[in-house]
């Protein structure tokens, strides 16, 4: 048995899953049935990227949706593999409403809508380049939050990504002047991120408060696989518990470490991870070795 992992925002590159695209049917058909359903152009987004739009927070979670459970759905359909092999799945940030989607929790037309209300609502929600995030390497989540109540500032964990890459939101003016303090105290780097705003964080109220309504208002289907959810890296099927999480993820941190802690603490032990890049591979090896971990981002993976 397995437990399937997809990626979030910053994952994204041109092409991505095209080989899947230009082999499958099943590959063509979600792209098709993603963008009838949304009236947003994805192939050409992804294929040739047009003034830069699939690094545009509004277009970018719908893409990195649009590769990751295309791929999934080749290889579902391809191969042995099926929902019958998996026991978990779980997604960074915008990766969990791709997990809900392969578990069978939501169709693929009822995520395209939340994902393009969601990344809208995220590139509008806070003036531009008044806010963003910054990651920072060598520290963990307990030093950081320490840094942050010592020094009261005005930031937040946004991503527990690993016991040494910690990512934070905030006011851009507070990121950029609160470096010295983390390095001061054995940061290695500290890199401000391209985005458009401070994900995960009170700044993002606003929007959660509109997406709960739109994911209120989402049919959500039972399923037997169990999901991990973002918010409080809770492991369960209820649709109503699964639903709840994922309203409050906007503007709330991604409990990634904890989440995969609690996926050892049950022993599973075999991961494999589906969408461009191979981000959260990376992430999984530096918070626990007990994991065996694949990739699958190109045919010659599967």
């Amino acid at each position: 048995m397995t437990t399937i992992v997809f990626p979030g925002q910053g994952s994204q590159y041109i092409e991505m899953s095209k080989d899947f695209y230009n082999n499958y049917l099943e590959a063509r058909e979600t792209f098709d049935l993603i963008e009838e359903t949304t009236k947003i152009n994805i192939k050409q987004i992804i294929f040739e990227n047009p003034e830069n739009l699939l690094h545009q927070t509004q277009y970018t979670q719908l893409a990195i949706f649009c590769a990751s459970i295309s791929i999934f759905n080749v290889l579902k359909n391809e191969t042995n593999f099926n929902n019958e092999n998996i026991n978990y799945m779980l997604g960074h940030s915008l990766g969990e409403y791709t997990a809900l989607t392969a578990a069978k929790f939501l169709s693929i037309k009822d995520c395209s809508i939340l994902l393009k209300k969601r990344g809208e609502l995220m590139q509008n929600a806070y003036p531009a380049n008044k806010s963003g995030m910054a990651a920072i390497i060598g520290l963990n989540c307990n030093t950081v939050e320490k840094i942050i109540n010592i020094n009261d500032l005005k930031l937040e964990i946004a991503n527990d990504n690993s016991p040494m890459q910690i990512v934070i939101s905030g006011p851009i003016l507070e990121l950029t002047n609160s470096e010295n303090f983390f390095k001061n105290v054995g940061a290695k780097r500290f890199i401000i991120l391209n985005v458009s705003a401070a994900f995960h964080s009170k700044l993002m109220i606003d929007a959660q408060i509109k997406m709960k309504n739109y994911i209120a208002n989402t049919d959500f289907k039972q399923s037997k696989i169990s999901i991990i959810s973002n918010y409080d890296a809770s492991i369960s099927n209820d649709i109503n518990i699964l639903s709840k999480n994922l309203s409050e993820q906007m503007s709330n941190r991604v409990r990634w470490v904890e989440s995969i802690k609690n996926l050892e603490k049950i022993g599973e032990s075999s991961i494999i991870e589906i969408g461009p890049g191979k981000i959260l591979t990376g992430l999984i090896k530096r918070i626990s070795n007990n994991f065996d971990i694949r990739n699958i981002e190109y045919i010659s993976d599967m």
